[in-house]
This record gives structure tokens, sequence and C-alpha cells, in this order.
């Protein structure tokens, strides 16, 4: 039987790093949001190794609202643990993930409950626009997504990041599993379940520095397709045995061609080209042969996901969702 929206409770999780110069505004519009809806809430913070006053300001809105929770990490993890996480403290029935930064609008969490309500177990939120991006940053997500949704055994929504809803049993099943490589938005989309796409129009940064540098962004687009997929691995051995093949043909033309018709030593510039050529990718399939032998060594190691430092619990009265 569905609860009543006013016995319903919706979970915000907001992890955040060093975002002192944002957290008043957020909880500002936040709270006007959440003050509307005829349900109860609760909000997650989860402080992912902040070294500027981050904890402390959070601890002030605690304070203030008792629905407020605090998750503080022992030391920066990064954003998908963080996340991971925050979805492990929530209690809500629907739960909400939200960016600390102010770019993606709480003013569009209504909506995302209402399609909830409707029925659907994940509202994903696609970015329309981009605003405050540069124009590689923009293109190369769009093409990032494309490219993974080519190599991915499993279709993830394009221009799609964490903000989106999902309900209780989504949250259940992400939390069941127990990878320690955790490419959020493709577990969003490989646990399954009913699943709708909003568009919206994301805003630039409200205040502070961007968190995710290229490095950052390449190597969370490598722990993407390495995590859904193993067709870089099919593909570096068919273009292994493209080139086996080309090989064993070019020395049996040549053999053939220094006995029938003779030929002089020469071509050392060619030789030098397809040595390096063939090393190269040679070096470029170790290289991704690493990259899940790597992510393997890690699994194999079977470490806790996280250590909290600090954990101060909502307060909002909830039933019992399990």
């Amino acid at each position: 039987m569905t609860a009543a929206p006013s016995d319903q409770l919706i979970s915000i999780v907001i992890p955040a790093y060093n975002e002192e110069d944002v957290l008043h505004e957020l909880q500002r519009r936040l709270m006007l949001v959440l003050n509307r809806l005829p349900m109860r809430h609760e909000i997650i913070y989860v402080d992912d190794g902040s070294q500027d006053t981050t904890v402390d300001i959070i601890k002030t809105f605690r304070d203030a609202d008792p629905s407020i929770g605090l998750v503080k990490l022992s030391r920066n993890f990064g954003k998908e643990i963080a996340l991971t996480a925050g979805l492990h403290a929530t209690r809500g029935d629907c739960v909400v993930v939200l960016d600390a930064d102010l770019q993606d609008p709480p003013e569009l969490i209504p909506q995302m409950v209402a399609a909830w309500q409707g029925g659907a177990d994940v509202v994903n939120m696609r970015r329309n626009s981009r605003a405050g991006e540069t124009l590689f940053k923009k293109w190369s997500a769009h093409s990032y997504y494309r490219i993974l949704n080519k190599l991915s055994d499993v279709t993830i929504p394009e221009d799609v990041g964490d903000f989106r809803l999902m309900s209780r049993k989504v949250i259940q099943a992400l939390n069941s599993l127990p990878e320690s490589n955790r490419y959020m938005k493709g577990l969003f989309a490989w646990v399954g379940f009913t699943q709708v796409t909003q568009l919206y129009d994301r805003d630039a940064r409200a205040a502070g520095l961007v968190k995710q540098n290229y490095p950052k962004l390449l190597a969370l687009a490598l722990e993407g397709i390495t995590s859904f997929s193993v067709k870089p691995l099919r593909i570096i051995s068919l273009v292994g045995l493209m080139c086996a093949l080309i090989a064993f043909g070019l020395t049996a033309f040549y053999l053939l061609k220094a006995i029938f018709v003779g030929d002089s030593v020469r071509g050392f510039p060619t030789l030098i080209v397809s040595l390096f050529f063939l090393g190269g990718l040679q070096l470029v399939g170790m290289g991704i042969l690493g990259e899940y032998l790597g992510r393997m060594f890690i699994e194999t190691k079977r470490r806790p996901l996280y250590f909290i430092d600090e954990q101060l619990p909502s307060h909002s009265p909830t039933r019992d969702n399990s």
C-alpha cells in the first residue's frame, strides 16, 4: 500500500568538498523548495575530507534544523565514494542526489517527485544546456557519453550527471552492490527499474572553484569504460590479429619476390616506422590490459569503501523502509 504524501520521506544527498562559498545559498534555496513539498524531508551532507570550514557550516545548519544529517569521511575518497556513503545513510522513500555547487537547480525537485509519484523509480535529469563551461568541455562531455554507450554493455543515459531521483528499492539495489570501483552513473543505469528522463538547463557554478579538473575527468571516463565493458580488450585483440595477418601476408610477398624477382635491401625508414607503430600498438594494448588488471587487483583486496570520522544522523521521524 502506498503511503500518503504526508507520510512519505524524501532524502537529499549532497556530497561536498571545500564548498564553504556556496553552502549558505544552497541551503536557503533547498529549504524553500522542501518546505513547500507535502512530505517530510531529510538532508544528508557528506563531507569528503574538506580542508575549509565546510563541516562547521553544515553543523550550524544541523543545530538549526534536526532534519539535516552529516557524514564526515576520514579523508578525501572522491565523489563516487562520497556519494555511496550518502546513499548508505539515507532513509527516504525517495532519494535525490544534488551537487553542492548549485549547477543543478533544487527548484526542479518538485517535478522530479511528481514523476516518482507517477510510477517512475528513477528520474534522470538530462542537461539541455551547460552554462559556464567551455566549448571543449561541452564537446568532450557530449562525445564521451556517446563513445561510452558504443562500448558499454549497458545503455547509460547520455548527458545525464549525478542529479536524479531514485526510489527506495533502487537505493537498496545500489547499496547491495559490493564493488570498490564505483562509476555511479553506470551503476544507476545497470540496476534498471522504471526510468524516465527530464530535460533541464544546467546553471554555472554559483561560487567557489571547480573541483573536477581534466585529469580527474579522464580518470573517471576510463573508470566508466572499463567498469561496464570488455570491448576495448576485444578491439585490441582484433587489431593485433589484423596486424599479424598483414605481417604474414607481407612476409610471404617479399619472400616470393626475393626468390623469383630478386630485390636489394632497402626501405630502412619504412622498417623504423613500422617498428614504432607496432611497438606503440603493443604498449597501448598493455595499457588497456593494465587498466583491467589494476581494477581486479583493487577488488581482490576487499577493503572497505570508506571510513567515517564523524556521523550526525538526521532526526526526522521515519517509517521502516526496509
